[in-house]
């Protein structure tokens, strides 16, 4: 297979208070707190007659928006309640307001394509060794500062290179692949949700399994049309802290939160995220109250990731995530009593493997994304018979 540059990949292939009076239940470390730091937040802003004067083919209107009279709408997709004149352009720049009406450019146009072992997404405890047709378009509903697809998740639709590739094309050409699933993934597949849904509902017709990779920023009501057709996903919990999230991410913690207990009622494959971003997220007392509340509010065997974190765009400045200290965040959410916790971006770390939380024993070999051995019974760990959860087949 040709390797390609990860430039080249990508293109070829309601309101504050609210939020600050939830952030403040979740307790005093998480709450909007006194002083310039908390007040600093890098979300996004609507594009004042920023939106095309006509619609293109990769146009489809809105799912879920509402009409605020006088030609205004808002959108009703994500926590930012995009209120959009005629002539808008939403936060992710993939909707706009056309004569009163919401549409997506993002329906069809991905701009990235690719085949990735499942456990790049990481996902570590889903149909291990298969094989995800991934795909993303332009544009995001956050502003990471630590972004590592910037040239596409900050983009417009129509500022990128693309492809046509609809709903029904798109399942044709994950199953002429001998893919498992098709991943949403890569940029914010919430932004391109009309897609993403259409794109699911098809990849089901045909025996495929879908796959969400996402910041988790989206309204109950979508992802919960979302999740009749979803089996895994990968939620980056970004910091236990709304102020963090504000500062760092230009979201709010209490809907990704949302979004976790979601995908846990209705029984979809939950795996959770959190990229160690040095000077932002490298908190112990952070991460305790994050195991606290994963422990409570989801249980102790959906797998969490503490990720590395590598210079990138606006926080170029910053070093590299010390191992050490994933290595410590890992032992921490161990005792804590999630059973099953992984170390991410340091290949060949014992931290990518999975231990039997029961007799400790390797049940998977990991080197990158590849594996080298594995030890289960179906779904049970072959010295000491334990049920381990994950979808396994």
């Amino acid at each position: 297979m040709k390797t390609l540059s990860r430039r080249q990949f990508l293109v070829d292939g309601t309101c504050l208070a609210a939020s600050c009076a939830a952030a403040a239940a979740l307790g005093p470390f998480t709450a909007c707190v006194s002083g310039a730091w908390a007040q600093e937040d890098v979300s996004g802003t609507v594009f004042k007659g920023d939106g095309p004067k006509q619609l293109w083919k990769w146009s489809r209107e809105g799912s879920a928006y509402r009409s605020l009279g006088g030609g205004q709408v808002v959108c009703l997709i994500c926590p930012n309640h995009c209120a959009l004149s005629p002539g808008d352009r939403s936060i992710c720049r993939s909707k706009v307001n056309v004569d009163g009406r919401l549409y997506s450019l993002a329906y069809g146009n991905p701009c990235a394509v690719h085949i990735d072992p499942i456990e790049k997404k990481p996902l570590y405890h889903f149909a291990p060794r298969s094989k995800s047709f991934s795909l993303a378009t332009a544009g995001c509903n956050f502003r990471c500062l630590n972004c590592q697809n910037w040239e596409i998740s900050q983009a417009k639709p129509h500022e990128v290179q693309h492809r046509d590739l609809f709903p029904v094309e798109a399942a044709a050409a994950a199953k002429q692949a001998g893919c498992h699933s098709i991943a949403y993934t890569y940029s914010e597949p919430v932004t391109f949700y009309e897609y993403m849904l259409d794109t699911a509902q098809a990849a089901r017709e045909t025996g495929l399994r879908n796959v969400l990779i996402s910041n988790g920023y989206i309204n109950r009501g979508p992802l919960t049309d979302l999740c009749r057709v979803l089996d895994a996903a990968n939620i980056n919990l970004k910091a236990y802290s709304d102020a963090i999230y504000r500062k760092l991410n230009g979201g709010r913690l209490e809907p990704v939160l949302s979004t976790l207990k979601t995908l846990h009622d209705h029984g979809v494959h939950l795996e959770i995220t959190n990229l160690v971003v040095p000077t932002y997220v490298d908190d112990e007392e952070l991460v305790r109250r994050m195991c606290a509340w994963i422990l409570r509010e989801l249980g102790p065997d959906h797998p969490l990731h503490f990720l590395r974190f590598h210079p990138q765009y606006k926080l170029d400045r910053l070093p590299p995530t010390p191992v050490s200290t994933l290595v410590r965040f890992r032992e921490m959410a161990l005792a804590e009593g999630i059973r099953y916790v992984y170390v991410g971006n340091v290949p060949n770390h014992e931290g990518n493997h999975t231990y039997c939380h029961n007799c400790r024993k390797l049940l998977i070999n990991r080197t990158g994304y590849f594996i080298r051995e594995v030890h289960l019974n179906g779904n049970r760990c072959e010295t000491c018979g334990t049920a381990v959860p994950g979808v396994w087949a």
